[in-house]
């Protein structure tokens, strides 16, 4: 198999065919999602990930292992995917804060995963053009993925607040430029008040949800370039993992503050890319004041060793913050999980996130 501009072409317009069906099914009639139909959804996606792993573990073999590139992409869905869990947090905070309900916040996501789809894939088109220019940009890459390894758990250690939406740089900027009107128009992104046209809450929101989106890319970029160096299976990767996190949200809304470990898990699996990142950079090495700007004999850690940690990782994570929620239901300190939770998050009509539970 050849990655061709035709292949290229093939993969965006089913990409785009996907959005536009999401969009006519299940956004332009605005309904509340039930549990049953997100988890239908993410299945399907799942699934549709999965048969593409599986054809490009049959039809694109590798230079060293026939499956090197179908294990390349389940190791970069894999690992998109996990990031992408800890983005729905933020998403909650954006949705809660601009009180936008139930029945809209579909559309809210799907665009705003749409506009990450084209942020992304800028950012991936520019990493391969930076790899291809200056092979040493991986040391770059592993001292940045360390550090937000670190800060991840460091962060999560001191319990650090997530700061109010309002107060995002992308929020002010806009309301400073744009004249942001006081309500919801239905779903509607832009609207007529006092004479002025004036866009939306809702509008606001799926822009913030981008933004956010974007600024995760800055990690997630890094960490599969570091479990691939093709820019096909970069792209695909991050676009299955983004077609199925508004199904996601929905799908694990009310359980998310169950992950009480995901941030140590997430931190672990970065630090481990990290790690991979700067053998790589060792044993392609071109730095002159290094070995003589000759590549050093470092161990490489392969494709399939990187897979099965980052689902052992996983694995490990969820198994203990399952453990820990059961013992602190047992000892009464929290509430058992309910999948379709009452109050302001349930209806969309509240203004919190979803909290997290005490990590002690």
């Amino acid at each position: 198999m050849h990655v061709t501009p035709l292949t290229w072409g093939i993969t965006i317009v089913v990409l785009l065919g996907f959005i536009i069906f999401d969009f006519y099914s299940h956004v332009r009639r605005p309904h509340d999602p039930t549990m049953r139909e997100a988890a239908a959804w993410m299945l399907f996606y799942i699934a549709l990930a999965c048969l593409f792993g599986g054809f490009l573990w049959l039809r694109w073999p590798g230079a060293a292992d026939p499956h090197q590139h179908g294990l390349e992409f389940f190791a970069g869905y894999i690992t998109e995917l996990s990031l992408s869990v800890d983005n729905l947090f933020i998403f909650a905070l954006i949705i809660g804060s601009f009180r936008i309900p139930k029945r809209y916040q579909q559309k809210v996501l799907l665009i705003g995963i749409a506009l990450a789809i084209v942020f992304r894939g800028i950012f991936i088109g520019l990493g391969a053009a930076i790899i291809a220019a200056w092979s040493d940009v991986f040391y770059l890459f592993a001292i940045f993925l360390l550090y937000i390894a670190v800060k991840t758990v460091y962060d999560e250690l001191a319990d650090k607040p997530q700061p109010p939406v309002h107060d995002m740089t992308v929020v002010r900027l806009t309301r400073t430029v744009i004249p942001v009107s006081e309500d919801l128009d239905g779903d509607r992104l832009l609207t007529r008040a006092g004479g002025r046209r004036m866009v939306t809450p809702l509008m606001i929101a799926l822009v913030c949800i981008g933004f956010v989106d974007l600024l995760f890319a800055f990690d997630s970029i890094p960490a599969i370039y570091g479990l691939t160096r093709e820019p096909y299976i970069v792209f695909t990767a991050n676009i299955f993992a983004l077609m199925g996190l508004r199904q996601m949200y929905f799908l694990l809304e009310g359980l998310l503050d169950r992950l009480v470990y995901l941030a140590y898990g997430l931190g672990a699996i970065l630090g481990f890319i990290a790690v991979k990142l700067l053998l790589h950079a060792l044993h392609e090495n071109n730095l002159p004041f290094l070995n003589g700007g000759e590549g050093l004999a470092v161990p490489e850690i392969s494709t399939p060793m990187s897979l099965g940690v980052i689902v052992v990782v996983l694995a490990i994570t969820v198994a203990a913050s399952w453990l820990k929620i059961k013992r602190d239901e047992n000892m009464g300190a929290i509430p058992p999980p309910r999948l379709d939770p009452p109050g302001p998050m349930a209806s969309g009509a509240g203004s919190h996130a979803i909290p997290r539970p005490d990590r002690g």
